[in-house]
């Protein structure tokens, strides 16, 4: 199952990232999870909320620009070689992982990770071969309890 996540690109300057975080917040959007990254000039907050389509209109109608893109949610063993099982996997599929971020739940002695694979389809397919799954929109919710 692939997510979207939406990518908010900001001015690198005090004030840019709590502007949008409190204008999700007073449309009541939860952010799921996250993650900054930044260069001189801008920095790009991504994202992950439920209401994806309202939280990209949201953001674009204050003038944001606001990219969709697809991440896959995995669950990984909370154990030395877990994250590292589950890259090799990949690896041999020649699929690249071109980020990552973490979520702030873990379960039952598993985190829970965000990936960007440059192939998604090809990512999931390898997985499944090994027995491990994407999570899908409905299963992220119940895990995350919002």
């Amino acid at each position: 199952m692939k997510l979207n996540q939406l990518s908010v690109f900001l001015e690198n300057k005090p004030g840019a990232l709590s502007a949008p975080c409190r204008l999700l917040a007073q449309e009541g959007i939860n952010i799921q999870t996250f993650s900054l990254a930044d260069t001189q000039q801008f920095g790009i907050l991504r994202l992950m909320v439920h209401d994806w389509a309202r939280a990209k209109e949201v953001l674009e109608r204050q003038g944001y620009v606001v990219k969709l893109t697809e991440v896959v949610a995995l669950e990984v063993p909370d154990q030395p070689g877990g994250l590292a099982t589950l890259l090799e996997i990949v690896e041999q599929a020649q699929v690249n992982v071109e980020y990552m971020y973490a979520f702030t739940v873990k379960q039952a002695g598993r985190g829970l990770l965000a990936f960007r694979f440059n192939d998604p389809d090809a990512a999931i397919k390898a997985l499944q071969a090994h027995n491990i799954n994407a999570l899908g929109t409905s299963e992220l919710v119940k895990r995350l309890g919002n």
